[in-house]
């Protein structure tokens, strides 16, 4: 149950934060905030660096979203191995993704970087539905307490 919370949250809020990555790329603001990883006035935004600001707070939340649920899947010993390479390549694909938002910034939006960024969004994204289905393929955990096997005579 706790995977599938958790692939769940972690899907739905990449799901999100691809749409704000867009309004920031589409709108222009992808540079209103010019440094990495704090706007000038640090962790307290002002107006003029909010939209971007947001859109990091969400990566980076995102982000700790997909490598707890990878962290569980590991964990697990009900997970296939499917699921535990979908979940793996999903945070690699989270840690290149802080990587390439860093490097967009410092290059000033370098149009290579930025569509590299939006490719492995999409990788990252992707993984993260697979393991989200295999989430929901487990077998319940109550489940598989009620089985019991019979006592040997």
């Amino acid at each position: 149950m706790l995977l599938k919370t958790l692939s769940v949250a972690s899907l739905c809020s990449l799901f999100v934060l691809i749409f704000i990555g867009g309004y920031v790329s589409a709108s222009g603001v992808g540079l209103t905030c010019p440094h990495w990883p704090l706007c000038p006035a640090g962790l307290v935004p002002t107006n003029e660096f909010i939209i971007e600001y947001f859109h990091r707070s969400v990566a980076a939340t995102t982000a700790l979203l997909v490598i707890v649920t990878m962290a569980f899947t590991l964990r697990s010993k009900s997970t296939p191995s499917g699921m535990k390479m979908s979940s793996m390549i999903a945070s690699g694909a989270a840690i290149g993704q802080i990587s390439l938002g860093a490097a967009v910034i410092v290059e000033r939006l370098h149009a290579t970087l930025v569509t590299t960024h939006l490719g492995l969004g999409l990788v990252m994204f992707s993984m993260t539905l697979i393991t989200t289905m295999y989430a929901y393929k487990l077998p319940r955990e109550d489940t598989k307490k009620r089985i019991r096997l019979p006592e040997p005579k």
